[in-house]
Parts: structure tokens; sequence; C-alpha cells
């Protein structure tokens, strides 16, 4: 099991961090990315990849927080990317919801880690919440089709995911698929091909049902697989096989 995006950087694991993570090995998870948010949470992240050994790091500026950053910011970046576990460039992207950066900041910073990504030919990790078209330019626009990436915890409409996937984009697939009221999850899982899927928890975001409001941790992304395998019909293996590759393919883990 794999999962393709988590933040055990966060503050919600300082109590048993170490414990969640070996509990995490016990139930078969064998892969994790720990996605970056701001400069400090991204040198964590590739700290928590030196010390574990199933851990994987991607470095970047949420959109939130790139009103923070200044003119060393991609060359902090490019060094933390040197590190030979750092597999992607991210969480990057874009949020219209809540705008806790100003909108052409946030697509200033957006192309600057894009542009990164492609110098150091890393994949990126895109956040998208409410801005589907000015990403979706900004993706064309950079050629990011060029290293490609994962649009993580996807959110839009199988008309968005076909174009996500025509940019050549992985899916990624999170807690929110279970919820009672996931149509739209699980109208994207059905019409996803197996090979353009990525499971992941958000940790310690986002748990699925029946942990919903808890905290999250990568345990529980085999309720992810089962909701995968109900929705498609097929067996749970294939799923947690074939998304296993997907993501060591994507990251080249």
């Amino acid at each position: 099991m794999i999962d393709s995006h988590a933040h055990y950087d966060d503050k919600k694991f300082d109590p048993d961090r170490d414990e969640v993570l070996r509990e995490c090995v016990s139930q078969g998870v064998t892969h994790i990315v720990n996605a970056g948010s701001t400069i400090e949470n991204s040198r964590i992240s590739v700290e928590l990849a030196r010390k574990h050994p199933f851990i994987y790091a991607a470095v970047g500026v949420h959109p939130h927080e790139v009103s923070q950053c200044d003119n060393n910011t991609i060359d902090v970046l490019r060094e933390l990317a040197r590190e030979s576990k750092v597999v992607a460039i991210g969480e990057i992207g874009l949020d219209y919801h809540y705008d806790f950066s100003p909108r052409d900041v946030q697509r200033e910073w957006l192309s600057k880690q894009i542009n990164l990504a492609r110098e150091l030919k890393l994949p990126v990790i895109i956040h998208n919440r409410e801005s589907h078209k000015d990403i979706l330019d900004i993706l064309r626009n950079e050629k990011a089709s060029d290293i490609g990436g994962v649009f993580h915890c996807f959110s839009g409409s199988v008309e968005m995911a076909r174009e996500v996937m025509n940019l050549g984009f992985k899916i990624g697939i999170g807690g929110p698929v279970t919820f009672k009221n996931a149509h739209k999850p699980i109208d994207v899982v059905r019409y996803t091909p197996l090979d353009m899927l990525l499971t992941e928890t958000d940790c310690p975001y986002l748990a699925p049902e029946p942990y919903r409001g808890k905290r999250n941790w990568s345990g529980l992304i085999k309720i992810i697989l089962e909701k995968i395998s109900e929705i498609k019909g097929i067996d749970y293996y294939m799923v947690e096989e074939a998304t296993a590759k997907n993501a060591i393919d994507l990251f080249g883990m």
C-alpha cells in the first residue's frame, strides 16, 4: 500500500509521530510521500525521508503560503531537491476558495515552481481548489506535461479529470471518495483508468469514513483501496498492485 500524499510534519503528529509511522509499516504501508507546504515544512519532509527508509519527500510552497516567498525561495527549494529521496515538487497550485494569498501571487509562484520542476526533471504535486481554468492554463503554458505529476485529492468533475489526464497527470484519490455525499469523486473513479489513479490520505486531514473528523494516518489507505475496488467492481489486490505501480513509476521510488 502506498500513501502518495501525507503531512507527517504536521503538529498533530508531534505527540506520537514515530509510533504512528511504525504502525504504518506493520499495516503494510510500503511507501509514503510526505509533501511540503512551506520552506520549513519542506525541510522537515526531507529530514523525515532521511530518517525513515519508507518515506520520500516532496518540497514546495502551498498556494496558501506563497505570499511569504522571496527572492531566495527557489534557490532554497532547488538545494533541498538535491536530496536523493526528494521525488517531486509540491504541493503547489492554486486555491481560490480561501484566497489566503492574492491570486496573482499564487499564479506567479505556481509558474515559478513548475519551471523549477522542469529544470530538475521532477513531477509536480498539484493542489487545485476552485481554480480549474487558471490551473490548466498555467500547466499548458509552462509545459508541465513534460514532467507530469498528480492532482492531489482530486475534487473536479469527470470532464476536468479528462483534461488533467490529457496533460499526462494522474488523479489522486483520498478519503472524500468514502463520504456519504461523494457523487463526483465516485464518478471520477469509475471513469478514470486504473493506470491513472494514485491513493493518498492527506493525513492528518480528510480521514475516510467511518473515521471522518478524526486524525487521519496512512494505515487507513486500505479503506480508500477497498472503495476504489468496490466502485470499479474489480479485485482489491488488482487495485492495490496497480496504484502502487503508478506511484512508484511517477515518483521513481
